[in-house]
């Protein structure tokens, strides 16, 4: 389930109780929208479309849903939006069978994670190891292991400080496409790299 954004805002820390607490729902980076309920004990709102807006007082019911136009929340918001942190970007690299070697497909990606570490000054880059199901649940731990720490290796060949790459391994453990034992899926023979 995906988190919905949405801003509160106190208008004073005066008048909180006069003016109320204002929420605004917004769209999450990748373009979709939650669902947010203001409630008190005189009465309940549901938010769940992008731009949706209501006030809440202690002592009335929230007010009516109304549309927030795009300049209104710029102007009201714009100072918070800028300071929320940049979202994590994400980057999936496959693997061939029973190895630690890139497909050919998946060969121009560190470029790609390289460009996105030195445009946001990144200092925190995940990087987790993946498996399919084909093989003992020890050979693939210690598989996905040597996928994310020769995912690690290519980085730091390109550049990248070791200390700021954190790598660990899910096995078969957390299949992006579930399967039964033995069945190879090439989307599971993966490693995540998570730049923040």
């Amino acid at each position: 389930m995906k988190k919905a954004w949405f801003l509160l805002l106190c208008l004073a820390l005066t008048s909180c109780a006069a003016k109320g607490t204002s929420v605004v729902l917004i769209e999450d980076p990748g373009g979709t929208v939650g669902q947010v309920t203001v409630s008190n004990q005189a009465g309940t709102q549901t938010l769940d479309a992008a731009r949706q807006s209501t006030t809440a007082t202690t002592s009335a019911a929230p007010s009516p849903v109304r549309l927030a136009d795009q300049a209104e929340i710029d102007t009201k918001y714009g100072r918070a939006l800028k300071a929320l942190p940049e979202p994590v970007e994400t980057f999936v690299l496959y693997f061939k069978t029973g190895t630690s070697d890139l497909t050919p497909e998946s060969r121009s990606v560190p470029t790609r994670i390289l460009a996105s570490i030195a445009r946001r000054g990144s200092t925190d880059v995940r990087v987790y190891g993946h498996s399919d199901r084909v093989g003992t649940s020890e050979i693939n731990q210690r598989l996905s292991m040597e996928r994310a720490e020769a995912m690690s290796a290519i980085l730091v060949d390109m550049g990248v400080s070791k200390d700021i790459i954190r790598t660990s391994s899910h096995g078969e453990g957390n299949p992006l496409v579930p399967t039964e034992d033995e069945v190879p899926e090439p989307r599971n023979r993966r490693v995540e790299v998570l730049v923040r």
